[in-house]
C-alpha cells in the first residue's frame, strides 16, 4: 500500500510541479528598452519574482549589452532583487552611457539636474541631456529645451536644439504641444537672423 501511494504521488509530482513553476523567457534588447521607457522594467523583474537576476548580471557584466547594465544598474540603485547599492547603480549606469546609450545618458543627465543619489551639478546634467538629445532621446530633447528657454546653458546651442524641435517626430499629443510651446519660448531667446537660418536647416534648405 505504500509503495502504491508513493508510486502515485511520484507520478503525480511532475504534473503538480509543472503548475507551480513558471518559465521566464528573458527579455529581447528591444523590449527591454520599451520597458525603460515605459519605466516598468523594475515592476516587470518584480513579476518575474527575481528569477532572472543571474542572467540580467551576466549580460550586464559579460556580455556588457548597454540596455541590461542600465536595468542591473537600477535594480542596485532601488534595491529590487539585490541589495541596495548606490555605488554599484552609478557604476553601471555610467558604463551603459559609455556605450552611448541615449536613455542612460538621458538618466545620468536627470539625475544630475535633480540632485538625485548625487550632489546636484547643472552643467554637467545638460552637456549629459543634450547628448542624449542629439541621439534622438526624445525626453531629453524636451528637458534640455525647457532649461534652455529658461536661459539656462550655452545660448551657443540654443539654435541647434531650436532646430532638433522642428526635426523631431514625437508619438504623443501632450508632446507636440510641450514640443511647439517650447520651441516659441526659445525662439525668443534668438536673434532673428539666427533663428531663421535655424528654421531653413531644419527644413533642410
Amino acid at each position: 500500500m505504500k509503495r502504491t501511494l508513493l508510486a502515485a504521488v511520484m507520478l503525480l509530482a511532475p504534473s503538480a510541479l509543472a503548475q507551480d513553476i513558471r518559465a521566464v523567457e528573458l527579455y529581447s534588447q528591444d523590449d527591454l528598452l520599451a520597458m525603460i521607457r515605459a519605466n516598468t522594467h523594475l515592476i516587470r523583474v518584480k513579476r518575474d519574482e527575481c528569477q532572472l537576476v543571474q542572467d540580467i548580471q551576466a549580460r550586464a557584466d559579460v556580455l556588457k549589452q548597454p540596455a541590461y547594465q542600465m536595468l542591473w544598474a537600477d535594480m542596485h540603485l532601488y534595491g529590487v532583487c539585490v541589495r541596495k547599492s548606490t555605488e554599484l547603480g552609478f557604476q553601471y549606469l555610467n558604463e551603459a552611457a559609455e556605450q552611448g546609450l541615449p536613455d542612460a545618458l538621458e538618466q545620468l543627465g536627470r539625475y544630475y539636474l535633480e540632485g538625485r543619489f548625487v550632489v546636484s551639478d547643472e552643467a554637467r546634467g545638460l552637456r549629459l541631456t543634450q547628448v542624449a538629445a542629439s541621439l534622438g532621446h526624445h525626453r531629453a530633447l524636451l528637458t534640455l529645451a525647457e532649461h534652455y528657454a529658461q536661459g539656462q546653458g550655452s545660448p551657443l546651442d540654443y539654435p541647434e536644439v531650436y532646430r532638433w524641435l522642428h526635426q523631431a517626430v514625437f508619438e504623443t499629443e501632450a508632446e507636440r504641444r510641450q514640443a511647439q510651446r517650447l520651441k516659441e519660448q526659445l525662439a525668443l531667446q534668438l536673434p532673428p537672423s539666427v533663428r531663421e537660418q535655424a528654421h531653413r536647416a531644419a527644413l533642410g534648405r
